[in-house]
């Protein structure tokens, strides 16, 4: 278990989360990176869905680390490194663009990456 362990923390989760601070984290996409995530945990111990053990107590058995949290930490880190930037590069720029004469739709805003990181890290970004 503990050389599957390293691997899954070492190899699977960098590769599914690859450039995921730049993602917009919504509930569909984070369903969409648990469910591989659950279904390889319960391959890794070798547990079916017949078997009706809870995601949670497969989590404690293998005791990898949650591919959310982990893109999660890599969006803070990547927003503290904007944060530190001191001249005006076109990455700083890109993150505080807003269109200027653009009619907006009907409906519900679509999430951007500054929403994400203002629920995250709170208003300090500023």
């Amino acid at each position: 278990m503990c050389i599957k362990r390293r691997i899954y923390n070492q190899c699977v989760i960098p590769t599914m989360a690859y450039g995921a601070e730049t993602w917009t984290t919504t509930k569909q996409l984070e369903q969409k990176l648990l469910v591989p995530q659950r279904a390889m945990e319960s391959r890794m111990r070798n547990i079916t869905i017949r078997d009706k053990v809870k995601n949670s107590k497969i989590r404690k058995q293998t005791q990898v680390k949650d591919i959310i949290l982990k893109i999660k930490e890599a969006k803070r880190r990547k927003a503290g490194h904007l944060m530190r930037i001191a001249d005006y590069r076109w990455t700083k720029r890109l993150t505080e663009w807003q269109p200027r004469y653009v009619k907006r739709g009907r409906g519900r805003q679509k999430r951007r990456w500054r929403d994400d990181i203002t629920t995250y890290i709170g208003k300090h970004m500023e």
